[in-house]
């Protein structure tokens, strides 16, 4: 389709000096206002797929097969100019520790006003203004005490906010989340999957939801694509993975994570009127 922002066309990602293939031929299309989790036990492959995406792959690992297309173009052809212009403008990432993403020794507001000034072209005052208004988007409570505090004094939820924020600033296309809700106790798990829910709808953004637990793709995501050892078991609809399964693995995940909410959002899907 015409408005496609990112597609993966039997992607695989080998070492680069064994030749072991870590990730064996992931396929996916994204499009605007869509959600797409990827799902998976720690080391399936979820975030070596996604870092390819990002062109950010560890040095000992490589695309050995298939084919990546953000915004329609190759990105085997993507120079280190290209990386830099896509990524923030284009594409941008949320991981899950977001304390090591900050400088600790340096205001929240001057960190997120930098990018806006340098590649947004916004003088010092515009981009304090845009901060503020970003603070707000993702629903931090006294913004301007946010703007002049230091990371480590803020909670994990509320830097995971600032992050969205700073991830959102340049009006991306396309948002991988990884992992972002992993820290997180139940209820500001559960405050950030709906801020970005949101956000998707507001900015009309792609959105990659990457995650262990099937009750965080239940509550957010569209389709999901489900990974065991790098391979893809099952991917579809959301709906369709979590009430009609096809794939043994699926299954154990589903009745792995029933304790942790997902049984409980199986059960409102099916009641009349909910």
């Amino acid at each position: 389709m015409s408005d496609s922002i990112l597609r993966l066309d039997d992607v695989r990602i080998a070492h680069r000096h064994t030749g072991e293939e870590i990730v064996h031929g992931v396929s996916l299309e994204l499009h605007p206002g869509r959600v797409t989790g990827i799902v998976g036990e720690s080391g399936s492959g979820k975030t070596l797929t996604c870092r390819a995406v990002l062109g950010i792959l560890p040095r000992l690992f490589e695309i050995s097969g298939g084919r990546i297309e953000l915004f329609g173009r190759d990105i085997a052809g993507f120079t280190d100019r290209d990386w830099q212009q896509v990524r923030g403008a284009g594409i941008t990432a949320v991981f899950q520790d977001p304390g090591s993403y900050l400088n600790p020794s340096l205001r929240i507001g001057p960190q997120l006003a930098e990018p806006l000034r340098v590649r947004g072209g916004l003088t010092r005052r515009q981009a304090k203004t845009r901060v503020l208004e970003l603070l707000v988007d993702v629903r931090l409570r006294e913004p301007a005490k946010v703007f002049r505090s230091y990371p480590h004094e803020l909670s994990g939820g509320m830097l995971q906010r600032v992050l969205i924020a700073s991830a959102i600033s340049l009006e991306p296309k396309l948002l991988i989340a990884d992992e972002v809700t992993t820290a997180l106790d139940v209820t500001v798990q559960a405050d950030v999957l709906d801020l970005l829910t949101d956000l998707t709808a507001s900015h009309d953004l792609a959105l990659v939801v990457v995650s262990h637990d099937l009750a965080v793709v239940a509550q957010i995501c569209d389709d999901v694509l489900v990974l065991r050892d790098g391979a893809v078991v099952e991917q579809g609809p959301t709906e369709r993975i979590l009430f009609a399964p096809e794939h043994e693995y699926t299954r154990l995940l589903i009745d792995e994570h029933s304790t942790y909410g997902l049984d409980r959002y199986r059960t409102a899907e099916v009641v009349p009127g909910v």
